[in-house]
């Protein structure tokens, strides 16, 4: 049983999830899959929620627990297509999707977060774990320089990463949350932690700003592999691929990677790509993933395939004597 943390939020966690996913389908894989989901998010439903109702915003949450749903049950997939409804009209229900009504009202009956989604997670028949980075939400902020040079800072995860100018500064309010300790025991205790794709500056280096879970993701002695973009975004408009890497170890300083996979067509010259992950201890891999006419997005079938020799136990074993 090899077992796996993927850190993130939103498509590119899912996209993460669903490569996992395939990978178990095809039983070459005997993987103990947990996602450990960010909890900044502001906007949308999630933010109507979490302002209206103080829980942890949950549209992160239900995408995983979507992608982590077993494909092969009916009443599942019923279920899942429940869970993504979204409400169409005019009124207060207006944009919900269903999945973030059920999973507020279970956190307010159970009165805890992991409970709450746990209890989802079954009812889609989730072949793993989902959880988050925190059982309270959390504020992003970012010091952003702009144009003209006037450095301002920027509140919320949904004005972060539409944000015009260069973020300087990242940092969670408050500045030291209470980890969901069952995030931090899995990180102890995993095979491989996996970092994107996703928005770099919401979805993947918040998990690094929390420190019990960062001081996890620091002396675990799992792997780590990172995941990269197939597009610069609004948050991370300026930085190379490279400084992507770079980012990371700004957060947290001595991070050790063992592989960085990346797009061959995504990434333009691969020799600047190379060296930053080499300055992480990595190796940098290279594999066609994304979807096919869409530069912007990860197939998880294609990912799967770049993920399975990487993740292969013998790749990593010595070799027998």
């Amino acid at each position: 049983m090899t077992k796996i943390v993927a850190f993130g939020g939103g498509h590119g966690l899912a996209a993460s999830l669903r490569a996992l996913r395939a990978l178990q389908r095809k039983k070459r894989e005997d993987l103990d899959i947990t996602a450990v989901v960010t909890v900044g998010d502001d906007g949308g439903s999630s933010g109507r929620l979490r302002a209206d109702r103080g829980i942890v915003p949950p549209g992160d949450i239900r995408q995983a627990l979507a992608a982590l749903a077993d494909e092969n049950d009916p009443a599942a997939g019923q279920t899942v297509a429940l869970l993504q409804h979204r409400f169409a009209g005019s009124d207060p229900l207006t944009g919900h999707p269903v999945g973030n009504l059920m999973l507020c009202g279970l956190m307010e009956l159970l009165g805890d977060p992991v409970q709450a989604i746990d209890h989802v997670a079954a009812m889609v028949g989730a072949t793993g774990r989902v959880l988050p980075m925190s059982c309270d939400p959390v504020w992003i902020e970012a010091d952003v320089s702009g144009a003209d040079g006037v450095e301002t800072t920027v509140r919320g995860q949904h004005n972060v990463a539409v944000a015009k100018g260069v973020v300087r500064t990242l940092r969670l309010n408050p500045s030291r949350p209470a980890p969901c300790a069952e995030a931090v025991a899995a990180t102890k205790a995993a095979d491989w932690l996996i970092f994107g794709p996703g928005s770099w500056y919401t979805s993947v280096i918040p998990h690094l700003l929390v420190p019990e879970l960062a001081d996890a993701i620091a002396h675990s002695a799992a792997r780590r592999l990172i995941t990269l973009n197939l597009a610069v975004e609004q948050e991370t408009s300026g930085l190379s691929l490279p400084d992507h890497l770079a980012a990371l170890t700004r957060y947290l300083p001595g991070l050790r990677v063992d592989v960085v996979l990346a797009d061959g067509n995504a990434i333009g010259a691969p020799e600047p790509v190379r060296r930053a992950a080499e300055s992480l201890g990595a190796e940098l891999v290279l594999a066609p993933v994304a979807v096919r006419g869409a530069t912007t997005r990860h197939d998880p079938v294609a990912l799967a395939a770049a993920l399975e020799p990487i993740l292969s136990a013998e790749r990593w074993s010595p070799p027998s004597a």
